[in-house]
């Protein structure tokens, strides 16, 4: 019989792929729900205590900051990008690239501020001692950026056609993550997450081939990067990161995170459980109104009979929204609880 384990021995067992007591838990909190529905949260808190603790990471202050990250209203990022934000600062659409006019890429410096060795102490501090499993969320995220800075449609055209200065600065970039990816390595943190948004819902941005020559090798540098230090390597995608799923656990990220029921994940599992934790995610659809419990709870017994046998491989993750009731989250998180019928 397996002992009680702790939340980060849990993780830390999921993906070593080893046996373990349950599946870890990660509960996302989409703006609003933590401030309009505190006792909603704490309750869930309570009953269902997450596994690993999200370090405060996301949206650093620089030199060319304006505004501030969680409010509503324009706020221009670290690097320059101007953005609109929603209310209690959701992600909103890109209002102004700072590269847009291509003859100033040349000039253009990465935010080298926020490699300052105290920005990745600050992050930690006050949580060494913590029993869940750290994760830091890196500012790497090639393909992202380099479209916020020029512009989405003219950062993958010039990539696409090999124009020399784009490509320059995507390696100016890949410098800059590299040397950042050094600063949460040498920390007390247990992973650190890359979030690149590779795909639309149509399919990957850049064509496969210009992929795998352009940021494939990116990607495998910065999981050699932590794990020279014993750190585990996330992976935040989007739409459609199925289409590179195989790649991305061949560059060597131990944690993947994909809209599951956005691709044959069956045949996915099947292929590459054993090699990489799959870090959710399920649709949010299966949580909004008007689901039902039958209709969360068959969500979570088909991604449990792809992944869940014991032996770690998955992590039991979905995102709280507002419009979300607390009891499809419980409901949810019980689903994880509950033994798997016979046979499945």
């Amino acid at each position: 019989m397996l002992l009680i384990m702790t939340p980060r021995q849990r993780v830390l067992r999921a993906l070593n792929h080893q046996p373990l007591d349950r599946a870890p838990r990660d509960l996302w909190l989409l703006p609003g729900v933590e401030v309009d529905r505190a006792d909603d949260v704490a309750e869930m808190q309570t009953r269902f205590p997450g596994d690993i603790l999200h370090l405060d990471t996301k949206w650093p202050v620089g030199k060319r900051t304006k505004g501030v990250a969680n409010r509503s209203g324009q706020y221009t990022d670290a690097w320059g990008c101007t953005w609109q934000l929603g209310p209690r600062g959701a992600a909103g659409p890109l209002l102004a690239s700072p590269l847009a006019d291509a003859g100033q890429i040349a000039a253009y410096e990465p935010p080298l501020e926020l490699l300052e060795p105290a920005r990745a102490a600050r992050a930690v501090k006050g949580w060494e001692s913590s029993s869940r499993f750290a994760l830091a969320w890196s500012e790497a995220r090639p393909m992202e950026r380099i479209q916020a800075l020029c512009g989405p449609e003219a950062a993958l055209t010039e990539l696409t056609a090999g124009q020399t200065e784009t490509r320059r600065l995507l390696g100016r970039l890949h410098e800059f993550f590299c040397r950042e990816l050094e600063l949460w390595a040498n920390v007390e943190v247990d992973g650190v997450v890359l979030g690149d948004m590779l795909a639309t819902p149509q399919g990957l941005r850049l064509p496969l081939k210009s992929w795998r020559s352009l940021l494939r090798p990116l990607y495998r540098q910065y999981c050699e990067i932590l794990h020279a230090h014993d750190k585990f390597a996330f992976f935040h995608g989007g739409h459609q990161t199925g289409d590179v799923f195989g790649e991305l656990v061949e560059a060597g990220f131990d944690a993947i995170h994909a809209p599951l029921f956005d691709m044959d994940f069956e045949k996915t599992a099947t292929k590459h459980r054993g090699h990489v934790t799959f870090w959710g995610e399920i649709d949010r659809k299966w949580l909004d109104p008007p689901a039902t419990p039958q209709d969360i709870r068959e969500a979570v017994l088909r991604v449990r009979r792809a992944l869940d046998f014991g032996a770690g491989g998955v992590i039991a993750q979905c995102a709280w929204g507002p419009e979300i009731p607390i009891g499809n989250i419980a409901k949810f998180f019980e689903e994880w609880m509950i033994p798997l019928p016979v046979g499945v």
